[in-house]
């Protein structure tokens, strides 16, 4: 028979310290596992919640996908999609001022 890696009292103590506020990384400090270990054992507990993932900047305007759209109305856009943003716009610029 497997040995299982959280007896129920480490359970009950990571998801009651859990909702308590306390932290992933100070709950497995305290009950010596990793930190990726704890944070697996609650979400399969069904207590984990993600914290919301940021953005570094707000992207302003049309993304670089978008406007690789545009441009491909004018012309064959294969290898440009490592080109700046800017890039991309002065080459929109250039053919939509010639029209």
């Amino acid at each position: 028979m497997k040995t299982p890696n959280y007896t129920v009292a480490q359970v009950d103590k990571i998801i009651n310290s859990y909702e308590a506020g306390e932290s992933v990384e100070s709950i497995a400090e305290a009950i010596g596992k990793s930190v990726r270990s704890v944070r697996s054992k609650l979400v399969r507990e069904g207590v984990y919640v993600a914290k919301e993932k940021t953005t570094s900047k707000k992207v302003l305007g049309p993304t670089k996908k978008e406007l690789l759209r545009v441009l491909e109305t004018h012309i064959d856009v294969t290898g440009l999609e490592g080109a700046t943003k800017e890039a991309i716009e002065n080459l929109i610029a250039k053919f939509t001022d010639t029209e």
